[in-house]
């Protein structure tokens, strides 16, 4: 049994690294059980201190400070950490090292995977290849040598620019590869091994000229491609948006299965989980390809906010997460729909950082202390970071960030900075005090925005009454007011804007930065009323209480002329109705709002994406927040109760938009991947009427589906409808696709996130539950507890002990994986009392078992 401990490091400790490491050379002799490396560094000293180098999991087998070999008695080695004391002041370290990747079953620093060596080395991995001081603000040039056995292996890449390269003695081959660009540890990549490549090349807008290149497994080559299409589209619009052009000439991307991250933006060499290069029109979903885009532009997007400008420590996360989150979104924004586009970004806000926001794992956006860094990859840092600079947008003006942004660019430039340092840029561009802005970083909690109107008809004067509170957070009990930019507009009810003084075309930013504000709109006299639209393209990252009922919102959506806060008015009153019906078991859909969002989609069937957004009623997990005690089991009920109304009302429509043929030649493009979204939609809903009449249909449409996107929709909608329709489509697609494990992925996924837990159980012991897999592991445990909260959190019990069992098996090999499935219990003590309990008592049962450091960190967070 494992006890480890978190030791807690705090942003207030922060002291700069005694030493410059200006060049490293790196030589590994690849084994996949004995990699032996040699390290050759050259070392500077700036400050007082000993030498003091990170290192896990290696043999030791010598260390020398130029040419002479120190004994023991020189140094000190514990389990983690190299001592040197009485250094000289500048000096060469040699270290020889020997590590067993073949073993490294938590997928950081050097692993197999597939029979081929990878690295993962965000955000401490490098530790686990060489002694070195593994922190962000160290950033050094690397110039790395490898050999390997050329029949095994016969590629061999890592960062920057290939140099020589060659045969050697005994069946081997090496090959070298140079990075001009200091970068901090974090950044290093390798990879070996036999790969089929999909290549091209891209001239920057400098003139140069850029090789590109894709390794995947055998065979799968033009599976990559629109990985490269989504990389040479990503390089182009960096340079147009941002002014951003490539500075190496290569680029490389490698597709690994088993990795713990979505991908790693390791300079000139992205390494990816190959759920997010591999599609084809048969196997991916018009999702994969959209996450395939979005995720190929964030990590080269990292090439300037993140590896150029690094961040100073890891508290300083946020900066380089957040920012470039921004950017693949305004990427994806300009490539399709603007409008639907932010609708999938809120949608995933308020699932999963809202409720992180709620819970007891809620922490600042750059928190003051962690426990384990791994466990700091948040929806905070990453989402929340986003919606932060997106905020800052609105605040200061595009002119204004646009020109911060190249300020930062030019003065920060090979620098490992923070955010004090990016917001002096903006500060310098629209001279602005950003001071409280920043308070937005140092608080965790949601605000919550309450909306107080008064029309005065003899002056024609709209008050409007903004008040601002945030709830405690852990170790936060008390919070302090922050700006908040909300987007607004006067609707005149006609399909337009009221014209007022000081509002332009009716359009206005309000800034709320006190607890407590009026802001007033004086329209021309003997004006009607105006409806009023706050946070517009939802502008601010708060929760608006408006205290609006079923007429008014219906109004205020038959009004609106931003197609956020159309959407987001129908969430609204389906948040409504759901508690409604919690509340009234027996009664009805209200068929009022139904025949209105029946209409809504209907009205907007001309933009078909948005249309297939509407039909979406709020999660579980977004409910969670809206009421407590939770009962799960009750919100899934009314949730499809509703849907079922919705189904019924737009049985004509169902079947019309169905009976068309889906497009054809497949094309991965915004247009038909919305025709594709409605059919998706009323697929779902033909489910949502759970008859075997409705079983029957969907098995027609599964058997006669030509993509991905369709296909997964029918089976999704028929597994929770038993009989023999739904067993018959499960074998049928299993049987197509066990060859291809994402496909399966998603096999698994369909049934753990609408089946009990008792078929969660049973999938964890399918023969093709594979626990040293990330994908396969969450494709079950994640699925079922952080998308079936019905199941996941029955009284019971049985859904907490089944994640639990798989924590406890994952824990032994992936301890930041077991980690990553104990979030699932961040809103437990929301649930009703009885599932409450047990989720409480399968929590200090982990605890007792003795898990890593990073799951202990999860749990010491969850019980306080």
């Amino acid at each position: 049994m494992r006890t480890d401990t978190p030791v807690s490091v705090k942003l207030d400790n922060y002291t700069p690294y005694p030493f410059d490491i200006e060049h490293a050379d790196l030589d590994f002799s690849l084994e996949p059980e004995a990699t032996r490396v040699r390290a050759r560094i050259n070392i500077k000293r700036r400050a007082p201190g000993e030498l003091v180098l990170d290192g896990v999991g290696l043999k030791l087998n010598t260390v020398a400070i130029d040419g002479r070999e120190l004994t023991p008695a020189d140094y000190t080695l514990e389990e983690e950490v190299l001592t040197i004391p009485g250094v000289p002041d500048s000096f060469i370290l040699e270290t020889d090292v020997t590590i067993d990747p073949s073993k490294n079953t938590a997928l950081s620093g050097l692993y197999m995977s597939a029979g081929r060596f990878c690295s993962q080395c965000e955000a401490t991995g490098f530790r686990r290849i060489t002694f070195w001081p593994d922190r962000p603000d160290v950033m050094s040039r690397f110039h790395v040598r490898m050999d390997a056995d050329k029949a095994k292996y016969p590629v061999l890449l890592s960062n920057g620019t290939p140099g020589d390269a060659g045969d050697l003695e005994d069946g081997r081959h090496y090959a070298e590869w140079d990075d001009p660009h200091p970068k901090p540890s974090y950044l290093f990549a390798l990879c070996a091994g036999d790969y089929d490549i999909w290549r091209d090349s891209f001239t920057t807008m400098n003139g140069d000229h850029v090789d590109l290149g894709v390794y995947v497994d055998k065979g799968q080559a033009e599976r990559a491609e629109w990985a490269m299409e989504s990389l040479k589209t990503a390089m182009k619009w960096d340079e147009e948006r941002f002014g951003r052009a490539y500075d190496l000439g290569v680029f490389n991307i490698v597709a690994v299965r088993d990795f713990n991250f979505g991908a790693m933006e390791n300079k000139g060499l992205n390494i990816f989980n190959s759920a997010y290069v591999l599609a084809s029109a048969e196997s991916a979903t018009d999702a994969d390809f959209e996450a395939i885009e979005s995720i190929v532009g964030h990590e080269y997007f990292h090439n300037w906010t993140g590896n150029r400008i690094t961040c100073r420590d890891w508290f300083q996360l946020c900066l380089k997460e957040g920012l470039t989150v921004f950017r693949d979104q305004e990427f994806s924004s300009d490539l399709r729909s603007r409008p639907v586009q932010r609708i999938k970004d809120v949608m995933t806000l308020r699932a999963r950082q809202f409720a992180e926001d709620a819970g007891p794992l809620a922490h600042p956006v750059r928190p003051q202390a962690y426990g384990s860094i791994d466990n700091l990859y948040t929806a905070t840092v990453y989402v929340k970071g986003a919606e932060l600079i997106r905020a800052l947008t609105v605040l200061i003006g595009d002119e204004a960030f646009a020109k911060g942004m190249q300020i930062y660019f030019d003065e920060y430039d090979g620098t490992a900075s923070t955010i004090e340092d990016f917001y002096s840029c903006f500060e310098k561009a629209s001279g602005q005090d950003l001071s409280q802005f920043r308070i937005w970083y140092v608080q965790a909690g949601t605000p919550e925005l309450t909306v107080e109107e008064d029309w005065n008809a003899e002056t024609a004067t709209l008050s409007v009454t903004l008040k601002q509170s945030t709830p405690a957070t852990p170790k936060q009990p008390e919070k302090q007011p922050v700006p908040i930019p909300l987007r607004a507009a006067l609707l005149d009810g006609q399909g337009g804007h009221a014209t007022a003084d000081g509002w332009k075309d009716g359009e206005n930013v309000l800034v709320l930065d006190k607890s407590e504000a009026v802001f007033t709109a004086k329209l021309p006299a003997g004006s009607e009323r105006p409806i009023l639209s706050l946070n517009r393209q939802f502008s601010a990252p708060v929760r608006l209480k408006r205290g609006l009922d079923q007429p008014a919102l219906l109004a205020l959506a038959a009004a609106e002329t931003d197609p956020f806060n159309i959407w987001d008015s129908f969430q609204s009153l389906a948040k409504a109705e759901i508690f409604r019906l919690v509340d009234n078991p027996q009664s009805p859909p209200d068929s009022d709002f139904v025949n209105a969002l029946a209409a809504a989609v209907r009205k907007h069937a001309h933009d078909p994406a948005y249309a297939a957004l509407l039909t979406v009623v709020p999660d579980i997990g977004e409910l969670f927040q809206e009421r407590e005690p939770v009962d799960p089991a009750g919100l899934d009920d009314a949730r499809k109760r509703l849907r079922h109304a919705l189904a019924e009302a737009m049985e004509a429509d169902r079947r019309k938009i169905l009976e068309e043929d889906s497009p054809a030649p497949f094309e991965p493009s915004a247009e038909q991947a919305g025709t594709r979204a409605l059919r998706a939609a009323m697929i779902g809903l033909t489910g949502a009427l759970g008859t075997g009449e409705a079983a029957d249909e969907l098995k027609q449409l599964f058997d006669s589906a030509t993509n991905m996107t369709e296909s997964l929709a029918c089976l999704r909608a028929m597994v929770s409808i038993p009989g023999k329709a739904r067993d018959d489509a499960l074998a049928a697609f299993y049987d197509r696709w066990k060859d291809n494990p994402l496909v399966v992925d998603k096999w698994f996924a369909v049934q753990a996130g609408q089946g009990s837990a008792a078929d969660a159980r049973k999938l964890s012991a399918h023969p093709d539950f594979d626990l040293s897999n990330p994908n396969r592991v969450r494709s079950v445990a994640a699925a079922f507890s952080m998308t079936n909260l019905a199941a996941f959190h029955t009284p019971d019990g049985a859904g907490h002990e089944v994640v639990a069992d798989i924590v406890k098996r994952v824990d032994k090999l992936n301890p930041a994986l077991a980690a990553r499935l104990l979030t699932s219990f961040e809103q437990w003590k929301k649930l009703e009392p009885v599932a409450r309990a047990s989720a409480g008592k399968v929590l200090e049962e982990l605890r007792a078992h003795g898990l890593s450091k990073h799951a202990t960190d999860i749990l010491a967070r969850a019980l306080d």
